[in-house]
């Protein structure tokens, strides 16, 4: 019996090793540099294969306010829409970093109360999912079965 690639666990396993990569915008090399979205492109990569699109290149303005949710949008052609309240472990967190912007930071949950992500200042991370982080989340998403 083969297992699925993208089991909550292996998602978690994957992104783990991704933790102490430096911050660098709009990379995503393990170990060597990545931002939010790099972290997500690069366990992508580990767990389900060749990445579905191209990544544009993009603004790091978080408060960036506009009609299109475009790493939403872009999340929503690739993975499974989630209610937030139904994401668990191994689940892609979008987080609305300013009231009235668009989603724009990136987190895979590595637990119900924690989750893992690259921050500017800390390089790639886990910690706990406060309640300051959890009233940000505005999408969850859910890895294809492979």
């Amino acid at each position: 019996m083969s297992h699925s690639q993208t089991t909550p666990a292996r998602i978690v396993k994957a992104t783990r090793r991704w933790i102490g990569t430096p911050y660098h915008d709009q990379a995503s090399v393990r170990g060597v540099g990545c931002d939010c979205l790099g972290l997500l492109r690069g366990v992508w990569r580990d767990v389900v294969g060749p990445e579905p699109m191209p990544v544009p290149p993009y603004s790091r303005d978080w408060g960036e306010v506009g009609p299109v949710e475009v790493l939403a949008g872009a999340a929503r052609a690739a993975m499974q829409e989630l209610d937030v309240a139904e994401a668990r472990a191994g689940d892609v967190i979008l987080f609305r970093m300013r009231s009235g912007a668009i989603a724009k930071h990136v987190g895979i949950l590595s637990s119900k109360t924690t989750f893992i992500h690259a921050y500017e200042r800390t390089g790639v991370i886990e910690e706990h999912l406060t309640p300051a982080w959890q009233r940000r989340i505005a999408f969850a998403f859910r890895f294809p079965v492979r």
